[in-house]
């Protein structure tokens, strides 16, 4: 047994390494630079874990997981290894904590936020810790042609030129064979050297169902499958409506987005991974960095716009080796609402030039000011004054950041605080208090430290839930302490920033180059008729759909997806009679009725798609005639 199985066995109790995780530990300990490609439920935190218990110095972890930090800063803990995590909602006082016993204390894990890499207080503390290596989770986000690019990635590099000794690990669940060029680019990879597992899922059935009833759909499954579901929605309000009509159906369900506070996510959570919730309905935002093994089936109600997005979400089912479904509810209107998205995400270039210039007269910003101030946004105010619709104004403002002129924190959340402003024993003395009151005050004083002597960051829910009382009310309960002046008490607050990172141009002057407009454009075409075909496929097996999207070419069916299981196969998809549709009316000219209906075997079936074009307004009907809208 090697250092390296030592190790496993001594924290984790396992004899062996599985998958490709020992050749991407012996590489990264060896010193070369590692890209690891493995799918959702490989193993990825042993390939950084455990060659950092064998090196000198912390290991450095950079994710944009809040979520995974704190669960496996706690699990690290429980084994004895000392492990820290900064990142946004922390006082400056724990942040200090947290970087100075990584530089003095023993400590063998370094969780980071990307946000945080580039503060002053992190660049001072790293000049002062020894570093084993950088690993780096989600490592797609790194890259521009990746589906879910986020600029504060980028300064990974930096730090790379900080610590040119330290090798960089970088691991990903998600990556096209371009992404994965690009993430070592990007990272400045001293030589090429990728480690891949396949992506295949022998045990995850890849299921369409195409109806209109999405939501009776849905609850049929989940009356015919057994065991633990997520289903994932595209929005907060669609969480919250879908877990309704599921309890109604006597499903039991709880819904997550990101809009809720921790400890409401840390309890529907808990819920749902201890069984007593069944169903977790969530945006996106839910799963990342959550490891719940008997997932029996995954279900998405609206079609993701990419691949990428759909095999991660659909790979958080079956992590136990055990059959588990991943079922997709597809409509034909499906298709446009998927396509609208493009322009939807790449508004016109003038827009987003007025968009830019708008925002100079927001903040009253003149031409040659703004370098690196940050100031606080309100996305609904702004369009109100300004009259765009917010849609495509987020879309701009994330443009405006892929091409270095800003940089948008969308609706980071400020928790609340408080402090004491009297002594601890003139708070003892105090006897004009209330029952309520008197129990909000001594939960202030269990839960959170040096409140006397600094603001602290609370969650009204957190109290609610030690106290009994519900978050309204202990909302107004600190307000009345605030008041009567024994507390002083700021309230949570919900706030997208704008920092301008390069001083503020004229209009005119504002550069869309083609790798931030048209380059990525092109690539969320491709990436959105990808998944189209995918939902519209009815005869090839949807897992070597999947595999050859993410480059793997020696595939065979699975066997158990509904293209490979021997369902009936309707070789005259309704999308067969639209396509030949639109072809004949393609010259603008009115047709008749009578001549679509006829051109087709089945004139039924060419009426019905004829019917439903006409509702969705594809085309319009004028009297005896059909013509393009």
């Amino acid at each position: 047994m090697n250092q390296y199985e030592s190790i496993l066995h001594t924290y984790w109790g396992h004899d062996h390494f599985r998958g490709i995780q020992k050749e991407i530990i012996e590489s990264i300990g060896n010193g070369h630079d590692t890209l690891g490609l493995m799918p959702t439920g490989g193993g990825k935190s042993i390939t950084f874990q455990v060659p950092a218990l064998c090196m000198e110095g912390v290991c450095i972890v950079v994710t944009p997981l809040i979520a995974l930090m704190k669960d496996q800063v706690q699990n690290l803990s429980q084994k004895g290894i000392k492990a820290a995590a900064i990142y946004t909602g922390l006082t400056r006082q724990e942040i200090l904590v947290a970087l100075d016993n990584c530089i003095l204390g023993d400590y063998k894990f370094l969780y980071v936020s990307p946000e945080r890499l580039g503060t002053e207080l992190f660049i001072t503390k790293l000049n002062h810790m020894k570093v084993s290596f950088i690993a780096v989770d989600e490592a797609h986000c790194i890259s521009q042609w990746g589906y879910d690019f986020r600029p504060s990635y980028l300064r990974i590099s930096s730090i790379r030129k900080m610590l040119p000794d330290c090798p960089i690990l970088a691991l990903t669940a998600t990556a096209t064979p371009n992404v994965v060029k690009d993430i070592q680019e990007k990272l400045e990879f001293r030589e090429g050297n990728v480690f891949r597992m396949s992506f295949e899922r022998k045990n995850l059935a890849y299921v369409v169902r195409n109806t209109e009833d999405k939501v009776q759909e849905a609850i049929h499954i989940l009356n015919r499958v057994p065991g633990s579901a997520i289903i994932y929605v595209r929005n907060r309000k669609g969480t919250k409506e879908m877990a309704e009509l599921l309890k109604e159906s006597g499903i039991s369900a709880t819904f997550y987005h990101a809009g809720l506070s921790n400890i409401e996510k840390d309890i529907r959570q808990k819920e749902w991974q201890e069984d007593r919730i069944r169903v977790m309905v969530a945006t996106n935002a839910f799963g990342m960095g959550i490891d719940k093994p008997d997932v029996r089936t995954v279900i998405h109600l609206q079609i993701p716009d990419s691949p990428e997005a759909y095999f991660q979400e659909a790979g958080r089912g079956g992590r136990d080796g055990k059959t588990s479904y991943a079922v997709l509810l597809y409509h034909r209107s499906d298709r446009n609402k998927l396509l609208k998205r493009v322009s939807e995400a790449y508004p016109e270039k003038e827009f987003i030039c007025n968009i830019y210039e708008h925002l100079a007269y927001y903040y009253q910003m003149a031409v040659g000011d703004g370098y690196m101030v940050t100031r606080e946004f309100d996305l609904e105010e702004f369009c109100i004054r300004f009259k765009h619709f917010p849609l495509h104004t987020y879309s701009a403002l994330k443009l405006l950041v892929q091409a270095g002129y800003l940089e948008y924190n969308d609706e980071q959340d400020n928790s609340s605080r408080v402090i004491f402003t009297v002594s601890r024993d003139e708070l003892y003395g105090y006897t004009h208090l209330d029952d309520t009151q008197e129990c909000i005050i001594r939960s202030l004083l269990r839960t959170y430290t040096g409140i006397f002597t600094d603001y602290s960051y609370i969650e009204e829910s957190r109290l609610a839930h030690l106290t009994g009382l519900t978050s309204n009310e202990v909302y107004e309960i600190l307000k009345g302490l605030s008041h009567i002046g024994l507390i002083h008490y700021i309230p949570r607050k919900r706030a997208a920033y704008i920092t301008y990172t390069q001083k503020r141009v004229e209009k005119d002057e504002l550069v869309l180059h083609p790798e931030v407009y048209e380059e990525r454009k092109k690539q969320l075409e491709l990436r959105i008729k990808a998944m189209v075909d995918y939902a519209e496929n009815e005869s090839r097996c949807r897992s070597e759909l999947l595999l050859h999207y993410f480059g793997e070419t020696d595939t065979h069916p699975c066997g158990h997806c509904d293209n490979c299981s021997g369902k009936e196969i309707n070789r005259t998809s309704p999308y067969d009679y639209r396509e030949h549709i639109l072809q004949l009316i393609s010259d603008g000219q009115p047709h008749l009725l009578t001549e679509l209906t006829t051109s087709q075997p089945d004139s039924n079936k060419m009426r019905e798609v004829l019917k439903e074009m006409i509702q969705e307004e594809e085309i319009e009907q004028q009297g005896l005639f059909i013509r393009k809208k």
